[in-house]
């Protein structure tokens, strides 16, 4: 496949709206958690909040699972394979969670559901990485990831206007598979094609693992972008929890909506920081300087959440917008990622690294609720204490990374 110099081609529409039911089908649980978990018999507020972190967890297991499943076919039968696959499995797994009617077939259909939505990004973003003028890859990646994060922003409008949670699932299920549609239409990747009868291993995740700059850059690359879901996990899924925590005066009647708009909130955030994080790295021809600066600008804005937060339910939202602003480093997140590795393994890296990223949300569940259930912390307290290490291991992490703009990605990992 010839790379294109345009930057509105049919990869990077597909693997736009393949990134856009991808992230409303991720984060429809945490939109409807409280509602669907009160309407299958639970209750009380502290069952609500730790059966929705079990869950959460279920949901994120799968895709640690499934990223590295989805990745290392991406590398051995080809990223198109792996784009057909994933959506099936997501698109039934929603539609049956519409029928649940206890905790343990939720468990195991989010758990589905986390594994096929496992393979959606990373097969789109290396088809787009490979695709495309390595001088305009990054905006590409920024343009994937600023539309598909709209997923969110649309998912919120869905669920307050239809109002049942179980129509939520069969809508999300059901627009993946309509997706499959637009998949006919793309052709596999050419550099993909280079290798795919040659003599190069490909889709060996043990190729991370046995050498040690490489498995130091590999893990480098997921700790530096855990932050993101650090926020997006403990201010805008679990801003209702924050919101009470900080003492927010939010009229009775829109506290129902608290998840709903937070998540809707950060993500509108993300979707601007994408694009403009995307930009700022081809304005300073460099992806490490962009992550720093918004790394940092994240400290910032959750410094501000907890200096001004509580004033209102405007000035909380306004912060929830900010933070997911500055955590809108994803797309150049996900650009390092797939340009710091070969041909041969690169889809194995960009599917398996975002779904680490992502899975870092068990670690920041069971800190979060070992601080605040075990060790007797205030929500507040147990919040900060899981940020300070995400943050110390991504500054870390940050300085293992190397300068991968306009980097030649024709090349495999010997």
């Amino acid at each position: 496949m010839k790379k294109s110099a345009s930057l509105f081609n049919m990869v990077v529409l597909v693997a736009a709206l393949g990134y856009f039911v991808d992230i409303f089908d991720l984060l429809l649980f945490g939109m409807i958690r409280t509602t669907s978990l009160r309407d299958i018999g639970i209750t009380l507020p502290e069952e609500v909040e730790r059966i929705g972190l079990m869950l959460d967890n279920w949901q994120m297991a799968g895709m640690l699972i499934g990223g590295i499943f989805w990745g290392i076919l991406g590398d051995k039968k080809g990223r198109l394979s792996v784009l057909f696959g994933s959506i099936i499995t997501y698109s039934l797994a929603n539609i049956a969670n519409g029928f649940v009617q206890d905790t343990s077939i939720y468990a195991v259909l989010r758990f589905i559901a986390g594994f096929g939505l496992a393979g959606e990004l990373g097969a789109g973003i290396t088809l787009v990485n490979e695709s495309m003028d390595k001088e305009k890859r990054g905006i590409g990646t920024a343009l994937v990831a600023s539309i598909g994060i709209m997923g969110a922003v649309f998912g919120g409008f869905i669920v307050k206007w239809v109002g049942d949670w179980r129509t939520c699932y069969f809508i999300g299920g059901g627009m993946g598979l309509l997706l499959l549609l637009l998949r006919i239409g793309v052709y596999e990747s050419g550099m993909y094609e280079n290798i795919k009868h040659g003599n190069a291993s490909k889709g060996n995740i043990l190729m991370l693992f046995n050498n040690r700059k490489r498995f130091t850059k590999y893990i480098a690359v997921i700790l530096m972008a855990v932050p993101i879901w650090y926020v997006i996990q403990l201010y805008a899924k679990y801003s209702p929890e924050l919101a009470a925590a900080i003492g927010v005066d939010i009229p009775e009647e829109e506290k129902k909506n608290i998840a709903i708009n937070g998540i809707m909130l950060a993500y509108l955030g993300l979707t601007l920081g994408d694009l403009a994080c995307g930009l700022f790295s081809q304005y300073l021809r460099s992806r490490k300087k962009a992550l720093l600066t918004f790394m940092i600008g994240t400290m910032a804005a959750i410094g501000l959440f907890y200096l001004i937060g509580a004033q209102s339910s405007f000035v909380f939202y306004s912060c929830i917008l900010l933070m997911g602003f500055m955590v809108g480093y994803w797309a150049v997140f996900m650009s390092t990622a797939a340009e710091s590795f070969g041909t041969n393994i690169r889809s194995t890296v960009t599917n398996t690294a975002p779904n680490f990223v992502r899975g870092s949300v068990i670690g920041v569940n069971s800190l979060y609720a070992y601080f605040k259930y075990n060790a007797g912390l205030d929500t507040v307290t147990a919040n900060l204490l899981v940020g300070a290490l995400v943050f110390i291991l991504a500054f870390w992490a940050w300085g293992k990374l190397e300068e991968t703009f306009a980097k030649d990605l024709d090349y495999v990992e010997a």
